[in-house]
């Protein structure tokens, strides 16, 4: 299991161990990075040349971290130098504006004067990110002499992309200090209670870049009003069931530590500590999650990815015309061409879902200028998923891979051995997903509304025809009759992958199935063989590819059962839906702080508290959306765009009896929604309508439900 404290403020992230030390030789691949560089491996603290005890390592609020630590018994020929326990150390970080803030203080507890010396051993590799994980080897640059100043310790680099790059260190301190070529000492006399602190300031400077560090109190103080400004543009919800109350904060706080803007709106980086770049899937899924309660994101991450939408056909970075990205990177091998991630477009599903999260931001937003303004992007996507994505003409959009340093699986589950048959074997490619299809059928209707809308009938007429069809031809060739359950996917011979697994559960939510075997599908999902007791597995215990520990064969994934909750909540699966939440919601009791991780182990609950998978990342973007998608599915909120009306149908957790938004932006304006359930029955109140909407009646009218 990782075991580590992070820390995120827009591009530049912190890794350390619990005590908040990068050590030197340590295993995993803790440091600081900005831009898939990483611009600090080594940050140890010692006193007397010792390294300090762990007391406690507390990372409560996203913005920041704090360690409290104390010095070890020591003793020299007999003569005791220092008595054990006798100082704290109190280690306080967070990041602002691309500069890391570090306060060391440190108290005498000891009853007479003591003599001591801090030292903060420190050095910078300027590793790529593909280097540090171990994907990849390649041509790097030079490592610079250090430069060590009175004020300043300055680590440079030449990379093999002619960027210079540099870690700045400076710091503040009433004390003397002793600067070396990877070390700053400070000597302290302290009296009985006396405390001193040591600022450390260390700023990642790339090319010309000149970041001056400001005063701490204000960089500080500027942080925490970044987060309160966030949580005043999301939606407010409250409820008298506390770990769910506790899991949606923990959520929302995490989504600001993870929002990022490349210059065209804000949008969510995928998770720490290794996917903290645009990602287009990962970014889509989590701006549809959030989408109800901040639909500024959704416009953000859509016009991030229309902006590095393909131009051209490039089989070294997966790109063709009208396709949306998968990832970007920054690091010295992405900028010279070693990796193909500058950006790398090797992903199904981005382009549908890109054009699902513009439908569905217009369905909640009214905002058709959006629609207009990337008209020239929709319709780039559509041209690409019918002449690109749909590889062999058959009306099914596949994924083959042809970049050499590409992913082969080119869905959500990308593993390797993701997509396998029941009897062991390995679907080969190209393969067509059954999510994917759903996405597709989604999108392709979802536009032609919107085109509809515009006067544009004809396209919308051509979209309804495609979608049709697609949906006669998924039913029939996906659908597996013996199991009541449709494939994972079509291999290249368009046989069924028949092994059973979360990826239909997507489908729900497209409107391409029909109740009856949405019943059946809904019915597999919660069963014992997928249902976990704490979620939906990825694939269903007892098949040939099952593996609990695994990373898409058989773990849980919050995200996964969102998308799964989404659809659960439009067709009518209220007891399905409820099931599932229950399930996270149970989890995440057993995470530190009460955090869904990427995913975790699909042991059963009978077995015990849920498994950590060893290295999920956390926090991870559309993890954090998920308690967001429990809101909306216990709500029932799904918005008719052609009626201009929103229902609400309530169907709350056993142990809730109330729950509120207040202002959640829908059309024009906003509503506030309270539930209230006594004795079995649902009073709404809509106590607050500005939107123009019909939003279950008038103003400050009560309902039953």
């Amino acid at each position: 299991m990782m075991d580590y404290r992070v820390l995120k403020d827009n591009e530049l992230f912190l890794l350390t161990d619990q005590s908040g030390d990068i050590p030197l030789d340590h295993a995993y691949g803790l440091g600081l990075y900005k831009q898939d560089t990483r611009f600090l491996s080594e940050m140890a603290l010692t006193i007397n040349g010792e390294k300090p005890i762990l007391l406690k390592s507390e990372a409560d609020d996203t913005y920041e971290t704090t360690m409290l630590l104390t010095n070890p018994h020591m003793e020299e020929d007999g003569e005791v130098k220092l008595w054990r326990e006798s100082v704290e150390i109190k280690r306080h970080r967070f990041i602002s504006q691309d500069v890391l803030y570090e306060t060391v203080s440190v108290r005498n507890y000891n009853p007479k004067p003591v003599q001591l010396s801090i030292e903060m051993a420190l050095d910078a590799d300027f590793a790529d990110m593909f280097i540090v994980r171990g994907f990849q080897e390649g041509q790097t640059g030079e490592k610079l002499k250090n430069e060590v100043k009175e004020d300043a310790l300055i680590f440079s680099y030449q990379g093999a992309d002619d960027l210079h790059r540099r870690t700045k260190v400076t710091w503040q301190t009433e004390a003397d200090v002793s600067v070396g070529e990877h070390s700053i000492n400070i000597p302290l006399h302290l009296n009985h209670e006396e405390v001193q602190d040591i600022t450390f300031h260390i700023i990642p400077l790339i090319g010309d870049e000149d970041t001056q560090a400001s005063a701490r109190s204000e960089a500080y103080e500027e942080l925490k009003r970044t987060y309160k400004r966030w949580n005043e543009t999301v939606t407010k919800m409250d409820t008298d069931y506390q770990p769910l109350q506790r899991l949606v904060d923990r959520g929302i706080q995490d989504l600001q530590a993870l929002s990022t803007d490349v210059g065209f709106g804000k949008f969510f980086v995928a998770g720490l500590p290794w996917f903290g770049v645009p990602f287009g899937r990962d970014s889509l899924i989590a701006a549809l999650q959030v989408l109800p309660f901040h639909p500024e994101i959704a416009k953000g991450t859509l016009k991030t990815m229309a902006h590095y939408q393909g131009t051209k056909k490039d089989a070294w970075r997966d790109e063709e015309p009208g396709k949306i990205m998968h990832e970007i990177r920054y690091g010295e091998l992405a900028n010279t061409n070693q990796v193909p991630f500058t950006p790398y477009y090797g992903t199904i599903d981005a382009t549908p879902l890109f054009l699902m999260l513009l439908t569905e931001y217009v369905n909640w937003s009214k905002d058709i200028d959006l629609f207009n303004e990337l008209l020239p992007n929709v319709e780039a996507a559509l041209t690409w998923i019918d002449q690109y994505g749909d590889r062999d003409g058959d009306g099914f959009v596949e994924y083959h891979q042809e970049a050499s340093k590409g992913i082969a699986n080119q869905g959500w589950k990308d593993s390797a051995d993701s997509v396998v048959h029941r009897n062991g074997e390995y679907a080969k490619s190209p393969i067509a997903l059954a999510e994917v299809q759903g996405y597709v059928y989604q999108a392709k209707t979802g536009v032609a509304d919107l085109y509809e809308a515009i006067g544009r009938s004809a396209e919308a007429s051509r979209l309804r025809v495609q979608a049709e069809e697609l949906k006669s031809r998924f039913n029939k060739d996906f659908w597996m009759e013996d199991k009541g359950f449709y494939a994972i996917a079509l291999d290249e011979k368009k046989d069924q992958v028949g092994t059973i697994t979360s990826n239909p559960g997507h489908v729900l939510y497209s409107g391409i199935l029909d109740e009856e075997r949405a019943k059946c599908v809904m019915d597999t999902l919660v069963s014992s063989t997928m249902f976990s007791g704490y979620g939906i597995r990825t694939m269903g215990e007892g098949e040939a590819g099952y593996n609990p520990i695994s990373y898409h064969d058989g773990s849980i994934w919050p995200h996964d059962n969102s998308m799964i909750l989404l659809g659960m909540g439009l067709m009518k699966g209220e007891e399905h839906a409820e099931k599932v939440i229950q399930g996270l919601v149970d989890a995440s009791l057993h995470f530190e702080y009460e955090r869904l991780p990427e995913l975790f182990c699909g042991y059963s609950k009978a077995e015990g508290k849920p498994v950590p998978y060893p290295v999920a990342c956390s926090p991870q973007a559309w993890a954090a959306g998920t308690p967001l998608t429990f809101i909306r599915t216990m709500l029932g909120l799904y918005p008719d765009y052609h009626e201009d009306k929103l229902v609400v149908q309530p169907n709350l957790l056993a142990d809730m009896n109330e729950l509120t938004v207040e202002k959640m932006p829908l059309g024009e304006g906003h509503v506030s929604i309270k539930v209230v359930r006594t004795d079995g029955s649902y009073e709404v109140k809509v106590t607050e309508n500005t939107t123009g909407l019909n939003v279950l009646g008038e103003t400050g009218s009560t309902v039953q439900v």
